[in-house]
């Protein structure tokens, strides 16, 4: 398994190693002392798998209080996705990086607790699954809007192309209006 730093260093891209032949393929997805060695542990106390049509866009989401770290990856189909540092003592604070994940590269993405989550499908039928480390709070749950200019996310959309959102992410607050972490 390869960990890589990305611009945020919290933020880590996982490649993990593939064994494939003509029958198929074999790779750990999780592997505690492994991704220990990198800072990403759990408790992991929840899982998550949600499909998505192409075009579906889900966040920016995160809890202001439980923060939930999330180990991200696509068993079918394409994501862009994308972790926001919202924790306002951090260096990185306000930026954001984007990979794109998919069921042919197999990776996966670590965004720790005091980051936003988001992501944009690129393929129909696109299954992604989260490794959570709290549990779902929806008192505590916010959303950022996904085009918010001063995160300046640079979604791969056609010019006037809108993506699919749901209409608690059509009113997620602007980032300056944003409740975020100390």
């Amino acid at each position: 398994m390869k960990v890589v730093d990305t611009d945020i260093p919290d933020v880590k891209l996982i490649e993990p190693k593939v064994f494939a032949d003509d029958r198929g393929f074999f790779f750990e997805s999780w592997r505690e002392n492994a991704m220990a060695e990198y800072g990403i542990a759990g408790p992991w106390v929840q899982d998550n798998h949600s499909r998505s049509a192409k075009g579906v866009l889900r966040g920016i989401h995160y809890q202001v209080q439980q923060p939930q770290g999330k180990l991200v990856r696509v068993t079918s189909g394409a994501v862009l996705d994308v972790a926001v540092d919202l924790r306002q003592s951090s260096p990185t604070f306000g930026k954001h990086v984007a990979f794109e994940l998919s069921a042919e590269n197999k990776h996966m993405l670590w965004v720790p607790p005091g980051f936003g989550h988001a992501f944009l499908t690129l393929e129909d039928d696109t299954d992604f699954l989260y490794k959570c480390t709290d549990y779902f709070a929806p008192e505590h749950d916010r959303s950022i809007r996904w085009d918010d200019p001063d995160i300046g996310i640079n979604w791969p959309l056609a010019p006037g192309e809108t993506p699919d959102v749901s209409d608690k992410d059509a009113k997620g607050k602007w980032f300056k209006d944003a409740e975020l972490y100390p």
